[in-house]
């Protein structure tokens, strides 16, 4: 098979869809795996690495996205990316459809079969190809939101862990799962007061004993959800329901109640947010300010950090990834769990979740597959 990876063209992403150590394993599978020029600069992978790894080194990325067999990227496909896609290929990347119907509209028409890291499953029930993006932004919303509170960039002026005299900040942190753990162990290594807010009591005893009483937890119930962001300085909102639109916790009158300068870092914005005011930012201008509350909502957090979060995530798909290109579409059809990664097959949908966020009648990919 042929596989192609692109250069990532979302406002600074550094991530590159396949490493040098990734395209030597496509490459000993038999493979042509063809790479956009300057596609890994952002983590210090020149051609030169590619082409010792055995991959071409191509000069566009349409050549690519019309030549190959199967894209392997980071990001979802842009306007320019999706309009390039044809039936018969497979899309191996991160997608979160359910909040952008655009790009939803443009990979049902292109006819491709996309696959969406974020929601491959393991017999766990866990999300093995999200889990380490979610370990990143974890661990940077607690940077980010650290720097948000800086008063010259419009925050209250806390320092987070306090200094001895002076009371620490407080960390609200609304979902225990990856994001909300990793967040946590950030925080609380900087010496905050930190919170998690759950609805699963056995993930809050599990949480507990983790934290050995270094961290908080609590019920999310309405009353326990505003108590702890009206008192908190910085809020992380970490839940999510795989492949679906995120909960909307946090309203936008529920900001009269909270700290003015207080700091929101969204990293449920990929799925649309999990607060009413938020919307996607960038990292060239990351925030914005809302009835005094700074917004934190980038939606490619870990693309900050590309050396980490782009060998984290090779490490995490390669081997589905050489499933999909050693036996194609059979691939899916015998593992159930890369299966649960279909997200839309020449022109339907085939993911719950997407398809009633975004009013599309839902196939089952068992069904399609057979089709095909």
């Amino acid at each position: 098979m042929r596989v192609g990876c692109p250069r990532e063209i979302k406002n600074h992403e550094y991530r590159v869809g396949l490493t040098p150590a990734a395209v030597r394993e496509y490459v000993a599978h038999g493979h042509d795996v063809w790479v956009e020029t300057k596609a890994g600069l952002g983590i210090g992978a020149d051609d030169a690495a590619y082409a010792a790894a055995g991959a071409k080194v191509v000069a566009t990325a349409k050549d690519i996205l019309e030549k190959c067999d199967m894209i392997v990227k980071v990001k979802e496909p842009q306007p320019s990316e999706w309009c390039l896609l044809k039936d018969g290929q497979i899309l191996y990347t991160y997608l979160h459809l359910a909040p952008d119907p655009e790009q939803t509209k443009g990979l049902i028409e292109s006819g491709v079969t996309a696959v969406a890291y974020e929601t491959v499953t393991d017999e766990r029930g866990s999300l093995p190809l999200l889990a380490p993006m979610s370990e990143v932004a974890g661990r940077l919303s607690i940077q980010a939101g650290a720097v948000s509170l800086q008063k010259a960039n419009g925050g209250r002026g806390i320092l987070l862990g306090g200094v001895p005299g002076v009371a620490p900040g407080k960390v609200t942190i609304l979902g225990g799962g990856v994001v909300g753990l990793h967040a946590a162990r950030m925080a609380v290594g900087l010496g905050a007061d930190v919170v998690i807010l759950d609805r699963s009591l056995a993930r809050l005893r599990q949480l507990d004993d983790l934290f050995a009483g270094r961290v908080h937890t609590r019920y999310s119930s309405l009353q326990a959800l505003e108590e702890e962001v009206f008192s908190a300085d910085l809020v992380i909102g970490a839940v999510l329901i795989p492949g679906a639109a995120a909960p909307k916790l946090v309203t936008r009158e529920m900001l009269s109640g909270m700290k003015k300068g207080a700091v929101i870092v969204d990293v449920a914005i990929d799925q649309g947010g999990c607060f009413e005011t938020s919307h996607a930012t960038t990292h060239s201008d990351p925030t914005y300010e809302i009835d005094g509350v700074i917004h934190y909502c980038v939606a490619n957090m870990p693309g900050a950090v590309p050396v980490t979060s782009a060998h984290a995530l090779n490490n995490a798909t390669l081997h589905h990834g050489l499933a999909l290109a050693d036996r194609g579409l059979g691939a899916l059809v015998e593992d159930k769990h890369l299966r649960n990664g279909l997200n839309v097959h020449r022109g339907r949908i085939t993911n719950k979740a997407v398809g009633e966020a975004l009013g599309y009648q839902v196939h089952s990919s068992e069904s399609v597959l057979a089709v095909a």
